[in-house]
């Protein structure tokens, strides 16, 4: 049986749990307290970081939420959610580091980290100004997920993708919190609503953490 650890706001987290979801994965999940540096967890990833896959065979995959795909599209090809041409690669990939590197940086760790990560690393109060920022931010990311929507069927072109997977692994943490405008941004709610309702999002719509309850539409279809 595969096993994930992971932590259930961790977009890379996510985006691995929706992926072996999507191809119809059996595994089980641990949610790993990464700030504890248990011993047994950093001989699997010494960097001590989620998410880590144990493949059958007691294959270890870490090192970022990518590689994990990027092995799981070797390995499980079938259905491949990376595009069939170079030219489409391309773009899943661009699209991915769009979410995975800037979307990370401008939005998520402002409000992910800052809201909840802090309290549980113990890392002090958040920042009211990275919060501010990362709320700012967030605008011109659900426009341009609008942008793409208005031209594509999905965000890199006729077929789901690891970018649609990369993007709602992020926006559904967030979503967690209720720090999404989905009012102000039509288009991407749209298309959120489209992926929300996948069979893949279940597990990650039924997260609860304790202490920090989701937001009261998280897990409405119909939000």
């Amino acid at each position: 049986m595969r096993i994930l650890y992971h932590l259930p706001l961790d977009p890379g987290c996510r985006l691995v749990r929706i992926l072996m979801r999507e191809k119809a994965l059996d595994f089980e999940m641990y949610a790993e307290k990464v700030w504890e540096r248990r011993s047994e967890f950093l001989t699997l990833n010494p960097a001590g970081e989620v998410p880590v896959l144990i493949d059958e065979g007691d294959q270890v995959v870490c090192g970022s939420a990518m590689v994990i795909t990027e092995y799981l599209e070797e390995v499980c090809p079938e259905p491949g959610f990376l595009g069939h041409t170079a030219a489409e690669r391309a773009e899943v990939r661009r699209l991915m580091s769009w979410f995975d590197d800037k979307f990370r940086r401008e939005v998520t760790v402002n409000l992910v980290d800052e809201k909840l990560m802090k309290r549980f690393l113990g890392l002090g109060e958040p920042n009211s100004a990275a919060i501010r920022a990362g709320h700012a931010n967030i605008h011109y990311h659900l426009d341009y997920i609008g942008w793409l929507c208005d031209r594509r069927t999905w965000l890199a072109g006729d077929d789901l993708s690891l970018a649609d997977i990369t993007a709602a692994a992020h926006l559904s943490a967030l979503d967690y919190l209720g720090d999404v405008p989905w009012k102000d941004h039509p288009g991407a709610k749209d298309w959120y609503a489209r992926f929300k309702s996948r069979p893949s999002m279940r597990d990650v719509l039924a997260d609860l953490i304790p202490g920090a309850p989701p937001s009261k539409h998280y897990s409405d279809l119909d939000f």
